[in-house]
C-alpha cells in the first residue's frame, strides 16, 4: 500500500483513497488493513461521514443487483451446483468465445483457416514454448481447469489428422536455454510450421512488469529459425 511513497501511513492513504473516490479495497488476508484507518481518518475529521455515504451507496447498489440481499429462492444462481462447473454447454461456449475473439493481424495467401478436410497427407510442425505446455497457456488470476479439458496447440492440430511433429526449442517462456537444432529440423521437414511463442505468467503477472515487449530470451531467434 505504501509501495509508491505516496503516502507514509495506512492512515494518510485511508484519506487519500477516500477522497479520490476509491469505495473498495483489494487487501486479501490482512487483518489491519487502509480501510480500517476510516473511522480514525472520520474522527480527525479528515473526511465526512456524508463523503462515506457517498462511497458506500454505489457498493450497496451493486450487491442488490446482484440479488445478494433476496431471499435464496429469488436468486436463479442459488439453485446451481458443481454439474454446471465446465459442463459441455459451458466450454462450447468457451470454444465460440475463443474463435470470435481472434485477432489476425496479416493472412498472407489466404493461409487461414487451416480446414481439417486439407490436412490429412500434410505435415505440420508445432514449435515453441507454449506449443504443448499447459502450465503457460493460463493468465493471472485463471482459474484451475481440468486437464483432461486443455487443449495446447499440438494437442488440438493432432486432433485433424495431419502428421504433426512438435519441437519445443526452449521449455519454458523465458526461452533461457534454446535447441535450435530441434526447431530447424522440425520445421525445416514441414508442409506448413506453427510458432507458439509469448510470455504467460512465468515472464509477467500483476507487480510483475516488463520494461519492454521485447520476446523473452531466445523466442525471437526461435522464430527467426522457424521462417527461415
Amino acid at each position: 500500500m505504501l509501495g509508491h511513497r505516496y503516502t507514509h501511513t495506512f492512515l494518510e492513504t485511508a484519506v487519500a483513497s477516500v477522497n479520490a473516490g476509491c469505495n473498495l479495497e483489494l487487501s486479501y488476508g490482512m487483518r489491519n488493513n487502509v480501510f480500517m484507518h476510516i473511522p480514525q481518518a472520520l474522527a480527525m475529521g479528515n473526511i465526512t461521514l456524508q463523503m462515506l455515504r457517498d462511497r458506500v451507496r454505489p457498493l450497496f447498489y451493486t450487491r442488490m443487483r446482484l440479488g445478494e440481499f433476496d431471499p435464496p429462492a429469488m436468486n436463479p444462481y442459488s439453485t446451481l451446483d458443481l454439474s454446471v462447473v465446465q459442463s459441455p454447454e459451458h466450454r462450447n461456449l468457451s470454444l465460440e468465445a475463443a474463435v470470435k475473439s481472434f485477432v489476425l493481424l496479416k493472412n498472407i495467401q489466404g493461409t487461414l483457416p487451416l480446414r481439417a478436410q486439407d490436412l490429412p497427407g500434410q505435415r505440420l510442425a508445432v514449435v515453441g514454448p507454449f506449443a504443448d505446455n499447459p502450465r503457460v497457456l493460463f493468465g493471472d488470476y485463471a482459474p484451475v481447469p481440468e486437464p483432461q479439458y486443455i487443449y495446447t496447440p499440438r494437442r488440438g492440430l493432432e486432433m485433424l489428422g495431419a502428421n504433426v511433429s512438435f519441437a519445443a526449442g526452449c521449455s519454458e517462456p523465458w526461452c533461457r536455454w534454446y535447441s535450435r537444432a530441434e526447431v530447424v529440423k522440425a520445421a525445416g521437414e514441414a508442409d506448413i510450421v506453427v510458432v507458439c511463442l509469448g510470455t504467460g505468467v512465468d515472464v509477467e503477472t500483476e507487480a510483475k512488469d516488463r520494461s519492454d515487449l521485447s520476446l523473452p530470451g531466445h523466442q525471437l531467434q526461435l522464430l527467426q529459425d522457424a521462417v527461415q
